[in-house]
């Protein structure tokens, strides 16, 4: 049986994310783990213009991911995270893609293309000059600090050797001053 009637088959002969019976198209789902009908669905011509023209996403259009994203078929469940992904800044797509799980497997497929990966909202530990931070740099304190729960006051002009960043806030990293293990501000260092 060929990929297409296989689809046809699968699918109802319907798009497998809009629904719609005209101009159906086989697609394959970029970066598949697999071969044969688990890397293909079947779309309409209007998804497929989409997918391939961000430019031309009509928004509403793919309103119809509210239904097609509990689908069975994770070619489906890929594209239907992607396209939620690509519209997300609308309102509404981040309301289901709060309630789309995807397992393990699906999830890495989902994200090969880098859809969803948002720079923007990438944590940076940046210093009282503007330098950014990374693990293991050594810092200069720019100010006395005085340190909650060790009752002593860390040093203007102290050096802060082989710092660790704070993965969930960018105004935090730690580091050893005087052998205790403190969090410090990144406003009150400069990268040396």
């Amino acid at each position: 049986m060929s990929l297409e009637r296989e689809l046809h088959k699968r699918s109802g002969s319907v798009c497998e994310l809009s629904g719609s019976t005209e101009n159906l198209n086989v697609y394959q789902v970029p970066k598949s783990p697999g071969t044969g009908l688990d890397a293909h669905i079947l779309i309409s011509k209007m998804c497929l213009e989409q997918i391939e023209n961000p430019e031309k996403v009509d928004s509403n259009h793919w309103r119809c991911l509210n239904d097609s994203m509990w689908s069975e078929v994770p070619a489906v469940q890929v594209m239907a995270w992607r396209m939620l992904n690509r519209l997300r800044n609308e309102g509404w797509p981040q309301d289901l893609l709060d309630m789309l799980y995807l397992d393990e497997d699906t999830m890495s497929w989902a994200q090969a293309t880098g859809e969803g990966n948002d720079p923007d909202n990438t944590i940076k530990h940046i210093d009282a000059n503007g330098v950014l931070l990374t693990a293991g740099d050594s810092v200069v304190l720019i100010k006395d600090l005085n340190v909650k729960g060790a009752n002593f006051t860390a040093k203007r002009g102290t050096a802060v050797r082989n710092i660790s960043l704070v993965h969930d806030n960018q105004e935090h990293i730690e580091g050893r001053v005087n052998g205790q293990h403190i969090v410090i501000l990144t406003k009150y260092v400069k990268k040396t």
